[in-house]
């Protein structure tokens, strides 16, 4: 697959996806929104893959939003009948691709960045990562942002980060401390950290992994009796035959698996 905006590469089960517009820090256009879009739905039955990286080019940026030039010229008239949302086709979750995706980020994420980062699993930063929402400091309503970043953030911290503007960023050590991501980890070991992680998911058998992901965000999403009303039905669809197969290999094989601790 070759793409204008993003890099793609897949290897031994994992797939690297890489937000490739480093010249405006990473910032999302119509293009990369359509492509992004498009490679998620395509992985859905890529069996080939079981695990994806989310990172992007560059030693600066994540993702700073939305391309500017893309953002309507000033005296437009703002309709919210006709809006339509230009970060909806960004996210794994959005396009229903309930395959594990990490985030690696290093440099500045902010604004629109959190249409991907709010529908990862988990996210792994660089020590140079930072985190805030420029919205209201430029006159905008944050509200997509903050709102799928609330699954990540005690209320505190995402109403802090999002009413503070362009006046304060996120260290990646608070962001860890908060349990915006799970691993701080030096710039030059972020792609190393997050592919040992992508591949010790992808080692593990597809159904049972797929099938846990869909728990977890719909407990995320729902109410706890709602989503435990709905476990057997998910158990049911993740352990099968085949995954037990798979899972038994490993058990009765006698290897030890190498871990490490976090």
């Amino acid at each position: 697959m070759t793409f204008e905006t993003v890099v793609y590469e897949e290897d031994d089960g994992v797939a690297v996806v890489t937000l490739n517009r480093p010249d405006v820090y990473n910032a999302f256009n119509t293009k990369m929104c359509d492509e992004l879009s498009g490679l998620w739905r395509d992985l859905q039955t890529n069996d080939a893959v079981r695990c994806v990286v989310l990172t992007a080019a560059g030693e600066k940026a994540f993702c700073t939003g939305i391309d500017r030039s893309e953002i309507p010229a000033d005296g437009v008239e703002f309709d919210p009948a006709t809006y339509e949302d230009p970060g909806a086709k960004l996210g794994p979750k959005s396009n229903e691709l309930f395959k594990p995706v990490i985030a690696a980020v290093q440099g500045m994420a902010c604004g629109g960045a959190f249409y991907m980062l709010g529908e990862v699993e988990f996210i792994i930063a660089a020590d140079t990562a930072t985190f805030f929402d420029p919205h209201v400091t430029y006159g905008m309503t944050a509200v997509f942002e903050p709102l799928l970043m609330m699954r990540r953030m005690p209320f505190g911290e995402i109403a802090r980060m999002t009413l503070m503007g362009n006046h304060e960023r996120m260290s990646a050590r608070r962001a860890y401390e908060i349990g915006l991501v799970s691993e701080v980890v030096p710039a030059t070991d972020l792609l190393e950290t997050a592919m040992h992680a992508a591949s010790a998911i992808a080692s593990q058998p597809a159904h049972a992994v797929q099938a846990t992901v869909r728990a977890l965000w719909m407990g995320a999403e729902r109410s706890a009796t709602a989503a435990l009303a709905q476990g057997a039905e998910l158990l049911a669809a993740g352990t099968t035959p085949e995954a037990l197969e798979e899972g038994q290999k490993v058990f009765t094989s006698g290897q030890r698996i190498e871990w490490r601790l976090r």
